[in-house]
């Protein structure tokens, strides 16, 4: 086959990807507009209307990720034990679009950490098994395709929303409440695509029913591959704070307060145009080559961010954190499938977030912290430190799972 040839068959396999996939992706879209809008403005809101500290901030952020993670072992276990999938997802996209109203309405902190804790429960019912359900639909050779496009779709909607919230934020003369109530509409067209769209093909041909999953004896049957994986993610996580420093970080060198969440965008336009072709590409060469990339490009975004003084270098490292995303999310999730036997992709899916999900919360925590007493270059150099730790895990990793498999 020739170059030309070879190049056109890899084009043409987007087409192959099963129709689910695109439809969780367009769920995926829609959910994060909404849910970007208010993300993007509320680490603001919190510090310039509500006076919070920077710590605070960090504890808000972490714990709300945590408690999606804590909450996605639980449905995805439930979901192999059901062997059926769309039933949470949908139940939790429809929790999600349904606190969205809290937001506008929150008149104190504590309303806010309430619907952001809310909001978060919603994440974590659907998360593990709509990530099961990816990996049930899609075929093993576009498995990192397919999860890379749902990531491109999910963050293509992850930049929308914050370019709507700062041209709204514009036309609103800086009303967060305004941008809070138009982004309740993406969120209920959301839960209305995965009600009408999405197929559940139910429990995998051949696979054994699973009464306990989350029992001893049923993560033992994950395998040591599987937990290797979460290991060195786990590792990776501990450098991958919450994007609301970001955020801070551009308001530190000088961006108006209506043009911070630009940097989201611009984080996440180098998200969705390097997620789906890193999965494809990852299909083709192995997983790893690519994983190393994209820990190499956030220790270079780390260092950026940490020692850059101007808003140039700020934007160059938001870009970097960009393409780290794309290049290594989609795959992380990717290896989980592949290490994980098909009844139990949910627990899977579960415990990943789960340990991850913890891991975030101690990174959010330790970075607002960092902040707070030494400024962002303390956090953002903790953060390649991390970052390095993980990519020399990672050949150990890869020897696992080709000892595994041989």
């Amino acid at each position: 086959m020739s170059a030309q040839e070879e190049g056109k068959r890899s084009f043409l396999r987007w087409r192959e990807i099963p129709g689910g996939v695109w439809a969780l992706g367009l769920v995926s879209l829609l959910m994060d507009v909404s849910s970007e809008m208010i993300h993007a403005l509320l680490p603001l809101y919190l510090v310039t209307v509500l006076g919070t500290s920077m710590l605070t901030v960090g504890v808000i952020e972490g714990v709300a990720e945590a408690t999606a993670s804590i909450v996605k072992i639980f449905s995805g276990g439930l979901s192999d034990k059901l062997g059926k999938r769309k039933l949470l997802a949908a139940l939790g996209y429809g929790l999600a679009a349904f606190t969205k109203p809290i937001f506008p309405l929150a008149s104190d902190i504590g309303w806010l950490m309430a619907a952001r804790f809310i909001d978060r429960v919603g994440k974590g019912i659907r998360g593990a098994p709509r990530d099961a359900l990816i990996a049930d639909i899609a075929p093993h050779d576009l498995r990192g395709a397919s999860f890379g496009l749902r990531q491109t779709l999910d963050t293509i909607g992850a930049f929308l929303g914050p370019l709507l919230a700062i041209g709204l934020m514009v036309l609103a003369a800086n009303n967060f409440t305004v941008v809070f109530w138009i982004a309740v509409i993406p969120a209920f067209l959301s839960f209305a695509v995965i009600v009408l769209a999405v197929r559940d093909p139910g429990r995998p041909a051949g696979a054994r029913a699973v009464k306990s999953p989350l029992s001893r004896m049923e993560l033992r049957r994950l395998g040591d591959a599987y937990w290797f994986v979460v290991a060195v993610a786990t590792i990776f996580t501990l450098a991958r704070f919450s994007e609301a420093f970001l955020l801070l970080r551009a308001q530190s060198v000088g961006l108006s307060l209506a043009l911070v969440p630009a940097v989201l965008v611009v984080m996440n336009v180098a998200y969705a145009f390097s997620a789906w072709p890193a999965g494809a590409l990852s299909d083709r060469i192995g997983r790893f080559g690519v994983l190393s990339m994209g820990f190499a490009l956030l220790l270079m975004a780390d260092l950026f961010l940490a020692l850059g003084g101007n808003l140039g270098v700020v934007l160059l490292g938001a870009v970097l954190w960009g393409l780290h995303m794309g290049l290594t999310q989609g795959l992380l999730s990717a290896l989980v499938a592949d290490t994980a036997p098909p009844e139990l992709r949910g627990t899977a899916f579960g415990m990943f977030n789960l340990v991850t999900g913890l891991a975030m919360l101690m990174a959010s925590v330790i970075a607002g912290s960092l902040w707070d007493n030494i400024g962002p270059r303390g956090t953002f150099l903790a953060g390649a430190l991390f970052t390095a730790a993980a990519l020399a895990a990672l050949p150990l990793l890869r020897r696992r799972l080709v000892a595994d498999r041989g």
